[in-house]
Order: C-alpha cells, then sequence, then structure tokens
C-alpha cells in the first residue's frame, strides 16, 4: 500500500547523546533528504543517492548550514516501512535534531502521527499485527526478560507458534475425520488409545500458548506489588530495601506515609510495580484517611500484596485480615526472635517470610517467593483475565479437555471446533479501531 504523502520525524529519544537520528518515509523521501542533505537528488542527470554518505545538512530554504552527520537511504521495499526511507543521523542534543527534523517538513515533509512509521511497515506487510506488537513490548520493556518476549513477538515467533498449534489441530481432526469414514475393523490395533493421547497432547500444547501468551501479558505491563500493614511495621523500610534506595521516607512516627509511593524493580525478570501505601489504622485526620482509602483501593488491584506484620500474626488484624492474593512478611526479624511463632509461619511455608531491612535477611528470599507468585500468576487458570487471546485459548482447553476417551466421534466434534476456533484467531481481520488504539501508543518517530 503506497502512501501519497512523505513523512519525518525524530526516530530517537530526546535528551544529551552522541547521535540522533530523523527518519522520513514516503514517496519523496529521498527528495527529501537530498535537499536537506544539499546532494543530488534521485534521478536528476540519471543519478541517485548513495546508500551512506557524509554530508552537511542545511536548511533548504535559508541555506544555514545545521550540522554535520551520515545521510542512510533504504530502497523501497527493502525498509523498515516498505517505503523509500531516508534516515538524517545528526548529533544528539536538544536543538539539532530539531534543526534537522525542521529542515526535512521545510523540504516537502509532514510531520508523522504516532506509531505512523510501524503503521506503515504494517500496511505494507512488513510485520503483522503480533509483530508490530512486539516491537512496541521492546521499546517499553523494563527487564531482559521482557525485551526477550518481545523480541520473540517481533520476530514473528509467536505467530509461527500460533500456526503450527492450528496446523496439529488440522492435522488430527483430518485424522480422525478419515477413520470415521472406514470401518472399525480396517483400523490400526491401538488406534483410538492414540487418537485419545494426541488429544491430550493438543491440549497441553494449548495449556502451553496459554501461559506463554500471559506471562507475555505480564512482562508487557508488569505486576503490581503493593505493601500494606498497620503504620510503623517497617513498610516503607522493606520498600527502601527492595528498591535499593531510600526513596520513601523512613520515621517512628506513625502515619508518616499518607499517599502511595511507586517504583519499578526487575524481579527474577519479572517487571514490579512497588507499591508503599499508608497504614491501614482509623485516621488521625482528614488528608490521612484519603492515604487509607487509597492504600486500600491499591491493595484491591494489586497481582500480590505483602501483608507486612512486626510481629508474628497468630491472629491477623482486621485492617488486613481480609486482603486476597498476600504474602505475609513477618519484619524485623534482626530485633525480633520470633520464637512464639505459630508452628510452620516461617521457613518453608511459601505463604510466610521474615526479613530485616536493617541486615537485609529475606530480602532475596521474599523477591523469589514473588516471582515464585507472578509465575504461578500465569499458570493458574483464570488468573489473568482481559486477554482476549488466552481467554480464546482457555475456551480451546476446556473443549479438548471434555473428551470422553474412547470415543472418536466426540473427539471428532471437538477437535474440529478447536481447529476452527485456531482458525479464526490466526486468520481474524483486525479493525481500524484496533490497529489505531495500537499505534497511537508508538512515540512519533517510530
Amino acid at each position: 500500500m503506497e502512501s501519497a504523502d512523505t513523512i519525518a520525524a525524530v526516530a530517537t529519544a530526546p535528551g544529551r547523546a552522541g547521535v540522533a537520528v530523523v527518519r522520513v518515509s514516503g514517496p519523496d523521501a529521498f527528495a527529501v533528504a537530498a535537499r536537506v542533505a544539499g546532494v543530488q537528488a534521485p534521478g536528476s542527470r540519471g543519478e541517485s543517492l548513495p546508500s551512506v554518505r557524509h554530508v552537511r545538512f542545511r536548511n533548504p530554504v535559508s541555506g544555514t548550514p545545521l550540522d554535520d552527520g551520515v545521510l542512510l537511504v533504504f530502497a523501497a521495499p527493502r525498509s523498515y516501512t516498505g517505503e523509500d526511507v531516508a534516515e538524517l543521523q545528526c548529533h544528539g542534543g536538544a536543538v539539532a535534531p530539531r534543526r534537522v527534523l525542521e529542515a526535512c517538513l521545510a523540504a516537502g515533509a509532514r510531520l508523522a502521527r504516532r506509531g505512523e512509521f510501524t503503521e506503515r511497515a504494517y500496511l505494507n506487510g512488513k510485520l503483522d499485527y503480533d509483530q508490530a506488537s512486539g516491537v512496541l513490548a521492546l521499546v517499553d520493556a523494563l527487564t531482559d526478560r521482557a525485551a526477550d518476549a518481545a523480541m520473540e513477538g517481533a520476530s514473528g515467533a509467536a505467530a509461527r507458534a500460533m500456526r503450527a498449534l492450528y496446523d496439529r489441530a488440522l492435522a488430527l481432526s483430518a485424522t480422525i475425520e478419515h477413520a470415521l469414514d472406514v470401518s472399525e475393523e480396517e483400523l490400526p490395533e491401538g488406534f483410538t488409545r492414540s487418537i485419545a493421547e494426541s488429544v491430550n497432547d493438543l491440549r497441553g500444547q494449548t495449556r502451553a500458548e496459554i501461559v506463554r501468551v500471559r506471562e507475555g501479558r505480564m512482562l508487557r505491563e508488569g505486576a503490581k506489588v503493593v505493601l500494606a500493614g498497620l503504620p510503623n511495621v517497617g513498610k516503607s523500610s522493606l520498600f527502601n530495601a527492595l528498591v535499593g534506595s531510600a526513596r520513601a521516607i523512613v520515621s517512628d512516627r506513625p502515619g508518616t506515609t499518607r499517599d502511595a509511593i511507586e517504583a519499578w524493580i526487575d524481579i527474577a525478570g519479572w517487571p514490579v510495580c512497588l507499591v508503599d501505601t499508608a497504614g491501614l489504622r482509623t485516621a488521625a485526620d482528614a488528608i490521612e484517611a484519603e492515604g487509607v482509602e487509597r492504600a486500600k483501593n491499591l491493595a484491591a488491584a494489586a497481582d500480590i500484596i505483602l501483608d507486612l506484620h512486626d510481629a508474628p500474626p497468630a491472629v491477623l488484624s482486621e485492617e488486613t485480615a481480609d486482603l486476597p492474593r498476600k504474602i505475609v512478611v513477618l519484619t524485623k526479624c534482626d530485633l525480633q526472635t520470633y520464637g512464639d511463632r505459630p508452628q510452620g509461619l516461617v521457613g518453608t511455608d511459601p505463604e510466610v517470610v521474615a526479613v530485616s531491612a536493617v541486615t537485609g535477611e529475606g530480602i532475596e528470599r521474599l523477591k523469589g517467593v514473588i516471582a515464585e507468585r507472578l509465575a504461578a500468576k500465569a499458570e493458574g487458570a483464570g488468573e489473568v483475565a482481559g486477554d482476549a487471546r488466552a481467554d480464546r485459548l482457555c475456551e480451546i482447553e476446556g473443549i479438548l479437555a471434555r473428551v470422553p476417551s474412547g470415543d472418536l466421534v466426540l473427539a471428532a466434534n471437538a477437535v474440529r471446533d478447536a481447529a476452527s476456533r485456531l482458525g479464526a484467531m490466526i486468520g481474524a481481520e483486525y479493525s481500524a479501531d484496533m490497529l489505531e488504539a495500537l499505534f497511537s501508543r508508538f512515540c512519533v518517530g517510530k
């Protein structure tokens, strides 16, 4: 799909840097770049732009020198967008990239919309929807593991995995349908049992894909872990210990934390948004009351809650007794012996961890438990709701799970239904609204 206009934008992040890139794409990309770079335009006297060239960028209207840099050109369709693309590499900083971009606009390009370069790559068949989503996830990745998952999506591995699952379902469906067309005497010995095993294998492969999809979403969006508990149980101290810096104010005075404090951390490759909240108690004033209310709302929306206590909670406090999805954390173990703790509260029990923000004892163990909980959340049925692809795969897994062993007719119906649903998933038409929702989340230069 050829675009009628030529777009330009700064494709690198703002700020001090050795190099910045201004990207130009469209039918007149080479002509725009030639005017800014002060070189011969493509087609003039039968000449063309070299693929790499050291140039001096100038304002095409005034002729004012702007910067020295490098001009790279990529002829369609062998470019990111599938169109003619020119990249003008200048010095970084606030001024040089802006001036080179303004020169490109003066030379005939228009400013690109958010995500328009990747949108054109999609429309020109250079990327599919999953790959475009992978590009966005890679840009937003906060951990190596999230980046690795995004790379799988951007490379098309996720789409190939879905296609392979569909092919397996289709092949199995064809095998069963053929078996129904012949007499039972013609079927090899053990055929029905092998079909039941194949259906079970297909179900297992579907379950593995569900986990991969759910993990991908959690790696893209991150997990919210909220610290909750009574005042002065060590929430802010533990928050600082997990973050690795003194982000939250620590004081012996109750009610010091009035508002939520957030920080992103990496826990075993999971991007985690750690949230320190106000102590849960009857508030002394309106400001503290608002903080307590926000703490309760954050806890209700959390993926994991760290329920903090500075003494063994033989009986959990009324304020935290009903918190779901929690890990009980016994703080200040450098000061407490926990000798009178209830049997099984600490040690091998993954639900409870003793820590000290002062000595660091138990911190790594706590991180390990959080990582285990996040992995279990990705694997557990119904744990990560709202992901359309995972929900559809769960429906397919349920269809396969209900097939009684030894019944070829019901197996044929189930596998046919599963193959049909998988086919719809990999061949779905994406609406303009879906595309706009995706591409509008990109930065302007992507």
